[in-house]
């Protein structure tokens, strides 16, 4: 008997990619509901070979879905996740609204999939910030291994991480440079294309941006309070994909080709570092792909155990919409739950 999902937000970027994540990993599911605002109510969207119209969220009744994957933004899921977990259906959410809830799992399969269980005091469960998505994939063997002290990353984010409207301004911006038009600026603080901009989110009083104090506090929910890490993240002019200079400091040492040979074997990871000229990945690799890639690992000897890598992925697939599936996964394989709606 498979189970009924809903996804709310089904018109946007993330929401879309859902959708074919849910088709493409066959997802047993009997039956899937795109829900959005009631402005996109009757537009179409792909799943799989279908086509789902789109209904209207505030007219949708969850009492017989077993699974919500919500990607609307926080202030709507804030108003409506609560309600949707009262069902009886559980909430997989996108948005920042409850990852800092100690009531609510922050949730990476890779990292810490036992913490799922913790879903049953409110029907929620978070999805982290893409950003920090791929960084914990990436950090969780090298800590079991060595213990991490401190992280420090630099992220080179993409537009695609800001929505439908900032990829839109890129592709305007680039077309205008092209033909000398006037270069918008409305969705970014300065221009886009062919710039890079080190501010995403607001800026916090200690000068740090929301974006860098969730890279932080995520990495410490999920993987260790005690791992010291800091965070510079910035805007580039790509279109999908997230990549990230990550340095860290470890408790005992780990040479470059232990940290290979873990990183190699661990879920989730594709490591391809040739150590030549076009052997790393780029973003542009990256899109479209499920893994978190390393590249550029090596040993940094200006600190005591040290080591550097560099890390890309898709952010609309793990960092947002595959690790959703991937969450709900965890649910059906551990038989958390089970379809509300009985075989006839």
């Amino acid at each position: 008997m498979g189970y009924k999902v809903a996804v709310v937000g089904a018109t946007g970027n993330v929401g879309r990619e859902m959708l074919d994540i849910l088709a493409e990993r066959a997802f047993p599911a009997d039956t899937v509901v795109a829900l959005a605002s009631r402005r996109s109510l009757g537009q179409e969207v792909s799943f799989g070979d279908k086509t789902l119209k789109v209904q209207a969220l505030d007219q949708y009744d969850f009492s017989d879905t077993d699974i919500c994957l919500m990607s609307a933004g926080g202030e709507t899921s804030k108003e409506w996740s609560p309600r949707i977990g009262q069902q009886g259906c559980v909430v997989i959410d996108n948005s920042s609204a409850f990852r800092y809830d100690s009531d609510v799992p922050l949730i990476v399969p890779e990292v810490n999939a036992d913490a799922v269980a913790g879903f049953t005091k409110k029907n929620i469960i978070a999805n982290p910030n893409c950003s920090t998505a791929q960084l914990v994939v990436a950090l969780k063997p090298l800590h079991e291994a060595a213990t991490i002290k401190r992280v420090v990353v630099a992220t080179y984010q993409s537009v695609s991480g800001a929505g439908k409207d900032a990829m839109d301004e890129l592709f305007n911006q680039t077309r205008a440079v092209f033909t000398a038009g006037e270069v918008k600026v409305q969705k970014f603080t300065k221009r886009i294309a062919f710039n890079v901009i080190p501010h995403i989110d607001v800026f916090m009083e200690d000068g740090f941006t929301k974006e860098e104090w969730k890279m932080v506090a995520e990495t410490k929910k999920m993987l260790d309070p005690k791992i010291k890490l800091t965070a510079t993240c910035v805007r580039v002019p790509v279109f999908i994909g997230h990549s990230e200079a990550v340095n860290v400091e470890f408790e005992r040492p780990l040479s470059a080709e232990e940290a290979t040979q873990i990183l190699r074997s661990a879920p989730g990871i594709l490591v391809d570092d040739k150590r030549e000229p076009g052997g790393y990945i780029t973003p542009h690799e990256a899109a479209g792909e499920d893994a978190t890639y390393i590249s550029r690992i090596r040993e940094d000897i200006t600190v005591e155990n040290g080591l550097s890598f560099w890390c890309v992925s898709d952010n609309l697939r793990k960092g947002a919409a595959l690790n959703t599936v991937q969450i709900a996964e965890v649910l059906v394989n551990r038989k958390l739950i089970s379809p509300k709606q009985k075989a006839a």
